[in-house]
């Protein structure tokens, strides 16, 4: 530190040392005693600006103007966001632009910075400064834990060594049992043959006896015992027994030896950073697949649990469903429920959630109440996304993994699509190129989200009676607002009834397929209308018996799924050859 500035002295000029400086350069940021302002002022390779001491800091340095160097920036232009000097407007350059007034710029600014510097020193830093001073003891818990879990470890690996030896002494125990049944049977068979023999041996003696003897009457008594003789014992035959261990499954031995739970490392600020959507695997499906004349329904899912709004297929053959309650549910095609879910917050919602799938499998949903995005993993969920001053709608995950994010302001007043990765905002999506909106606004009303195999995103906008899509930039390619075909269908069943474009095309849930097809619910003629990727309609699905059709999906081999709002069923459709 400067002697001169140290807190046991008082302030010097800087350029002769005299105590107690009067006048201060603000753009040099010196102290000057009155003598030496002169002195100062002389050196010409630089621009001064000289003030009393009291004032010093109040003179403010406009910065030097880019494309006309020797001028100062006093103005700022606000659709540039470029300070510009009075040559830059006089140039034309900035014609029909609204500039004001740098130093308005500069205290506007000047006001975020103070709020920020505020929030960071008093709500963020004593934020961290908490976390921090939790860490210490949470490692020592952690270090706790892992002693703990190695005792159990090593428990479980004596317990199975214990298994095993039980079973080896088993096995031998029933090896000797074994052979000592067979050693038993070959004894008696032994002793069996040992006595026929000797009964031999006593006859061939007899009949020696008898060849050697003239008695008549012993010879004529004779009866021959070799009938009997010749019948042989049947041969024991003992087949040896081998030993075939298995082979040894590893994957099994660790099923078996257990397992850890789910580690979480989840706090209330930065549990949003945990996600990160897992990258798309490649798929491949046949090209150019011709519709079939009548599409029939393959299967039917009675969710049994109140009105389904969302599905999302998990595979092909478990589907995850959502609607108008905070339980979200999995079932597979025999209408089993295989799991279910609770939201995070546990709050029954004023609307529904919406759902959708990562490519691993992991569930993503939407708590418009809770204003978050959550990702269900194992049996943990954990926070995505945190909004504020907008409440999320419906959503769905991109062939990239990232997410598209429907969105109400909290006013009511604005609906735009969001693209994250992550927690991270990618792009916002609200406008068309002449500023208009592209949705229709407010909370009541759905819109449904899905990814073009193009990469188009296309929203399903029940309130305008429209479907609308835009290319990956957010460039708004077409919107579809039914066919006329819906017309005649609507009058057929309200005869004499007239209805406007709004009315007759109600779409509801959307999905695409492999062909990169569009397809959507329409609510108001019970039927699925398919569109070509250009928004070019080429045909219905109306002959299913289809009723308030809402949610839709398609598995890997495009057979649909229409979540039907009043029947509370899933139907599983078949319109590809």
């Amino acid at each position: 530190m400067d002697p001169k500035r140290c807190i046991q002295d008082v302030l010097r000029c800087d350029l002769c040392d005299n105590p107690a400086p009067s006048m201060y350069c603000d753009f040099c940021n010196k102290y000057l005693c009155k003598p030496c302002v002169g002195k100062h002022l002389s050196d010409l390779s630089k621009e001064h600006k000289v003030v009393p001491f009291e004032k010093r800091g109040s003179t403010p340095y406009y910065p030097k103007c880019q494309k006309h160097l020797s001028k100062q920036c006093e103005l700022h232009c606000k659709p540039c966001d470029i300070p510009i000097c009075v040559h830059c407007v006089s140039s034309g350059e900035h014609l029909g632009h609204e500039a004001v007034d740098i130093l308005i710029r500069f205290e506007s600014i000047k006001e975020v910075i103070h709020r920020d510097l505020s929030e960071l020193e008093n709500v963020i830093y004593p934020k961290y400064e908490d976390i921090l001073s939790n860490i210490p003891a949470r490692k020592a818990d952690l270090n706790e834990n892992s002693e703990k879990l190695k005792t159990a470890i090593n428990r479980r690996g004596e317990e199975l060594h214990r298994e095993i030896d039980t079973i080896s002494q088993k096995i031998k125990a029933d090896l000797v049992e074994l052979n000592t049944k067979h050693i038993a049977d070959l004894n008696t068979q032994e002793s069996d043959i040992q006595h026929t023999i000797s009964g031999i041996t006593q006859t061939i003696e007899d009949l020696r006896n008898i060849l050697d003897s003239n008695d008549v009457s012993i010879a004529c008594a004779y009866k021959s015992r070799n009938d009997k003789f010749r019948e042989l014992p049947p041969k024991l035959k003992v087949c040896l027994p081998t030993f075939t261990p298995q082979k040894t499954n590893k994957e099994g031995i660790y099923q078996q030896f257990g397992s850890f739970s789910a580690f979480s490392n989840e706090t209330e600020e930065t549990e949003e950073h945990i996600f990160a959507m897992d990258s798309p695997a490649t798929e491949t499906s046949p090209s150019d697949r011709s519709f079939i004349d009548k599409p029939w329904i393959i299967t039917e899912i009675n969710s049994k649990y109140g009105r389904v709004c969302s599905i999302s297929c998990l595979n092909d053959e478990n589907i995850w469903t959502s609607g108008r309650d905070k339980i979200m549910r999995l079932y597979n095609l025999h209408g089993e429920l295989v799991k279910s879910v609770q939201t995070k917050s546990g709050i029954k919602p004023l609307f529904m959630h919406d759902i959708t799938v990562t490519m691993k499998g992991d569930l993503v949903y939407t708590d418009f109440d809770d204003r978050t995005v959550n990702i269900v993993k194992n049996t943990h969920i954990y926070k995505v996304i945190k909004l504020r001053g907008w409440r999320p709608r419906n959503i769905c995950c991109t062939s990239s993994g990232k997410l598209l994010v429907v969105m109400d302001s909290d006013d009511d007043k604005q609906t735009k699509v969001v693209r994250y990765s992550g927690s991270k905002v990618e792009r916002s999506i609200q406008f068309n190129d002449y500023g208009q909106p592209l949705y229709s606004s407010g909370s009541y009303y759905i819109k449904y989200i899905t990814e073009n195999r193009n990469f188009d995103i296309c929203v399903s906008d029940n309130k305008a009676g429209a479907l609308v899509v835009v290319n990956q930039a957010g460039k708004h390619r077409f919107t579809y607002t039914g066919h006329p075909g819906s017309l005649i269908k609507r009058l057929f069943s309200f005869a004499g009834s007239l209805f406007t474009t709004k009315e007759l095309f109600n779409p509801r849930g959307i999905t695409t397929d492999s062909q990169s097809r569009i397809l959507t619910a329409d609510w108001t003629t019970n039927c699925i209308h398919i569109l070509d990727q250009d928004g070019q309609f080429l045909r219905y699905i109306d002959n299913c018996d289809i009723q308030t059709p809402w949610g839709l999906c398609v598995d890997t081999s495009d057979n649909l799924f229409v979540a039907e709002y009043a029947t509370e069923k899933v139907k599983k459709i078949k319109y590809y050859k």
